[in-house]
């Protein structure tokens, strides 16, 4: 399963109705949200695998704790709020605060509920992680090309789909310049999140940018 997939799939919509109930934040608001932190969590793990000891210790937590079957039983989000808490402490460390400021004031959604929000979203990016793991049967070390993989193929992917219901979601919960200018809102993110050259950051605008900036070249 794609990252693109994950966000246009049961999955993310069963936890986007979750947190609609529990926090009475728009079902949109909400993928919109997976769309962006998605990438961004995927992004800072993958710089953070280039260290061994880190490697390691992402290894043996999806092993222990994130095989994949929360993507099939969508109800552990909220169970596992708590948990997702301390898993974005550990991806963001002290940029958690800045991260969350920046998608609170892009998604509208707020600051008091972003980050609750992103702690059901945390392990379910992180089963999806998991689940690719086991399905190419990647250690440690391979982990950092696993995650560059995944980042690539979903910004390939959102390229090619122009009509992925996803992209009218991003345009109109992230701002009018990226839904205005008629490109692709998902792959302006993911452009940015990735590295994407200058002139991509420049012309995608809002959430795109930001990002770009929050990861400082990462």
């Amino acid at each position: 399963m794609s990252l693109i997939d994950l966000l246009t799939g049961n999955t993310s919509n069963q936890v986007a109705e979750q947190a609609e109930n529990k926090f009475g934040i728009s079902r949109n608001q909400i993928i919109a949200l997976l769309a962006v932190a998605a990438p961004l969590v995927i992004s800072y793990l993958r710089n953070k695998s280039q260290d061994a000891k880190e490697a390691e210790a992402l290894n043996s937590a999806l092993d222990k704790d994130h095989d994949g079957s929360i993507l099939d039983d969508a109800s552990q989000a909220e169970a596992r709020q708590a948990e997702g808490g301390s898993i974005l402490d550990h991806v963001f460390g002290g940029q958690k605060s800045t991260v969350e400021n920046q998608l609170s004031q892009n998604t509208g959604i707020s600051i008091d509920k972003i980050g609750p929000i992103l702690a059901m979203l945390a392990p379910v990016i992180m089963g999806y992680i998991g689940k690719e793991k086991q399905q190419n049967n990647v250690g440690a070390g391979g982990l950092g090309d696993l995650l560059g993989g995944i980042l690539g193929n979903a910004s390939s992917q959102a390229q090619t789909q122009q009509s992925n219901p996803l992209n009218d979601i991003l345009g109109s919960v992230l701002g009018n310049g990226q839904a205005q200018s008629g490109g692709n809102p998902l792959n302006d993110i993911l452009g940015s999140v990735l590295g994407g050259n200058g002139g991509q950051q420049q012309q995608s605008g809002g959430l795109g940018s930001i990002l770009g900036n929050i990861l400082g070249g990462k």
